[in-house]
């Protein structure tokens, strides 16, 4: 059974969307239950653009402590990684693909996390949207297989796939469409 599709509201901002019931990804039981519940704000700036407005995701700065010291080891290890290229399947320390660039991350910060993005995705707690800190890992696609790191002011670092480089930029630049979640670590 295929994810709901997602449409932007009137407003054109885009929905949260939330597990059903436990709280679980629905990749492990194949469930499809999703209900959408919170809004999700239209796109963010880009490090080349304005401001995100008021009250939309990433309006915290990097210094919130939500997160804590663990989140800015984990910034600190990502953004010393910008610039490498991606490479599929690469576990560093020259190239990353995007799971890989996350899990040392946090392995920097002295969390252990799963190979893959889906496994990622149950590492943590599940949290709106509307609610991410910096440090905060967002997940993408249907089957969950992309995943960056968020950094605040709508922003993610990420490994964008092969033949690319580690970037830091907007959380819409794999598609305003393809966000599905966000976990918390610390």
């Amino acid at each position: 059974m295929a994810w709901p599709q997602q449409q932007p509201a009137a407003d054109g901002a885009w929905p949260q969307q939330q597990p059903a019931d436990s709280g679980a990804w629905p990749l492990q039981t194949g469930e499809a239950a999703w209900q959408q519940q919170q809004p999700f704000p239209g796109p963010a700036a880009t490090t080349d653009g304005p401001g995100t407005p008021a009250g939309a995701v990433g309006t915290v700065s990097a210094a919130d402590p939500v997160n804590g010291p663990k989140a800015e080891r984990a910034l600190d290890f990502a953004r010393a990684q910008t610039g490498r290229p991606c490479v599929m399947g690469a576990t560093g320390p020259d190239s990353y693909d995007c799971a890989s660039l996350t899990q040392a991350a946090w392995k920097a910060a002295g969390v252990a996390l799963p190979r893959s993005a889906p496994d990622q995705a149950n590492a943590g707690t599940v949290i709106p949207l509307s609610s991410v800190q910096p440090g905060d890992l967002l997940f993408f696609h249907d089957d969950l297989t992309h995943v960056g790191l968020y950094t605040g002011n709508g922003l993610m670092i990420h490994a964008p796939g092969p033949g690319r480089y580690i970037r830091e930029e907007s959380v819409h630049s794999v598609g305003e469409s393809a966000i599905r979640g966000a976990v918390r670590l610390a």
